[in-house]
């Protein structure tokens, strides 16, 4: 596992200063360099520490950052140069301007505010996009695509904008026009991909690891939701063009891009085009295996989101195409452990369906023992809950110890004020930050989401009520002695402030502002 991560522009100058550094350090005894060497190089740290070698270093430096040698972490680097896309990037000029503003470029700008704004560029300068074939497919100009493309076939794979994206990428990221008509957009893809364009194009979002391809952008969505990020007004029809000219159907940002809605309209597409068998490989995959999951884990982790969030659909469609639901996940539970915590009847019946057994009849190593008291508080099943506290008082100080952000996370769907009742009268801090979008046992560690180890840090239950809209579970919240002024970690707000913010998104929230504005900041 990674102790080192990438810094935000990670060249290899930087890792090579590094590696002479350590070199040193263990030449000169330091203990922790030495102790570093030897967790990280075969054979330990040489007997003599003069005899430490700068390759030796250059090793333990790459495994440091989760590398097996170091010529693939210099690989990785040079990947990162070639296709990094900076969401910060000013635009040069109206036209890149334009296409900026039709497209989504998954930063915190994005959403109808900045489509409208290309709208209006385009009704004030009709020749906007002319000559500009990036600017032309972001508009869904099929005549001026054509009459681009018959001058200059070559312009279907140049890569246009101050972000370097080619007219194949700015179709597929255009919101420009909800509207759009299929066969427009269908045409403009097919002239591009018969000219050149790659169905493979991508980029690497700030220099990190994540790879937005074409078909992402088709495929869209992602943390800010569907009304910011949407899937493209023809993203079934257009992902199968690009898919039968060969992008790869294992694209990880569109996975997690798409994980968090029940829909799975993206899943059978991918699976159908060999996401399940992994047998037609795209170039991210060789550039990015050092980085990525392979196939087999991606489709694990949607396993156990969509076990976790209660998306039956999800987990018969995973089943049915002989995704594991059997083997433990990282932190020990197996899948049918998971659903008896969090996924619902409905949920352990998909599993059933797919094969899942108990876990004292597959062998695998069941769960912590507070797993049955988290289990009967998210069924709100209070005789249950006050059983086991009363024949195993442990568990409730396991939970305690382990279970201290799991408020947050009850508090993320609807109908769970009484789980909430239930996790704070077995003494939770009904003011403790967490995560929402996941159940984190004792902190954010890594379990297979890339959560990391630290402090417990995130927002509490009232902030996730509060944005939500959920009058019911404030009002319960605060009766259970909340705290109105208590702020998250990340945008250090209110709670009131996350409802404002859903607010001035257009999601309403008046009644949760009604009851909260008066409560905050008053004591």
């Amino acid at each position: 596992m990674p102790t080192h991560h990438l810094p935000d522009h990670p060249h290899p100058d930087h890792l090579r200063h590094q590696a002479r550094r350590l070199q040193r350090e263990v030449r000169a005894g330091r203990p922790d360099a030495v102790a570093r060497v030897e967790e990280r190089l075969p054979g330990g740290a040489p007997t003599d520490p003069g005899e430490f070698r700068l390759h030796q270093a250059q090793l333990v430096i790459a495994r440091d950052h989760g590398f097996p040698s170091w010529p693939r972490l210099v690989r990785y680097l040079r990947t990162v140069a070639a296709h990094r896309w900076d969401s910060a990037t000013p635009a040069h000029g109206p036209v890149e301007e334009f296409c900026r503003l039709a497209c989504l470029t998954y930063s915190g700008a994005d959403g109808p505010e900045r489509w409208a704004r290309a709208r209006e560029m385009r009704a004030a300068d009709p020749d906007l996009t002319s000559g500009s074939i990036s600017a032309a497919a972001a508009a869904a100009d099929h005549a001026e695509v054509t009459r681009l493309l018959r001058d200059d076939p070559s312009l279907a794979a140049r890569r246009g904008t101050s972000q370097a994206w080619g007219p194949l990428f700015t179709l597929a990221y255009s919101r420009l026009d909800p509207e759009v008509p299929e066969e427009r957009v269908l045409g403009i893809a097919e002239a591009l991909l018969e000219a050149g364009a790659d169905p493979h194009e991508g980029y690497l979002w700030d220099g990190g690891p994540s790879v937005f391809t074409v078909l992402t952008g088709v495929l869209g969505e992602g943390e800010q939701g569907p009304r910011r990020q949407p899937r493209h007004p023809h993203s079934i029809a257009l992902a199968r063009m690009l898919l039968e000219a060969g992008a790869d159907p294992v694209d990880h940002q569109t996975l997690y891009n798409r994980q968090f809605l029940a829909d799975d309209d993206h899943l059978e597409l991918l699976l159908a085009y060999g996401l399940g068998s992994g047998d037609r490989p795209g170039p991210w995959r060789e550039r990015m295996n050092d980085v990525h999951h392979d196939r087999e884990t991606a489709l694990r982790i949607q396993l156990r989101w969509a076990i976790e969030h209660r998306f039956p659909g999800r987990v018969r469609l995973l089943g049915a195409h002989g995704v594991d639901v059997l083997s433990p996940f990282e932190d020990g539970r197996t899948p049918l452990a998971i659903a008896e915590m969090y996924g619902g009847p409905e949920v352990i019946s998909a599993l059933h369906g797919a094969g899942a057994e108990h876990p004292d009849r597959t062998g695998a190593t069941p769960g912590p023992s507070a797993d049955a008291l988290i289990a009967a508080a998210f069924r709100a099943d209070r005789t249950a809950v006050g059983d086991l506290a009363r024949n195993d008082p442990g568990l409730v100080q396991v939970l305690r110890e382990r279970g201290a952000n799991l408020l947050p996370w009850a508090a993320s769907a609807e109908g769970r004020s009484e789980t909430v009742r239930l996790l704070v009268g077995l003494g939770l801090d009904v003011d403790a930050r967490g995560r929402s979008d996941v159940p984190v046992d004792g902190g954010w560690r890594e379990i297979g989401w890339g959560r990391t180890e630290g402090e417990h840090r995130g927002h509490t239950a009232l902030h996730v009520a509060a944005h939500r809209g959920d009058l019911e579970l404030v009002q319960a919240l605060l009766e259970l002695g909340a705290d109105p002024d208590v702020l998250d970690t990340d945008h250090h707000a209110t709670a009131l402030g996350w409802a404002e913010h859903a607010a001035a998104d257009g999601q309403g929230r008046s009644a949760v502002i009604d009851v909260l504005g008066p409560l905050t900041g008053v004591g």
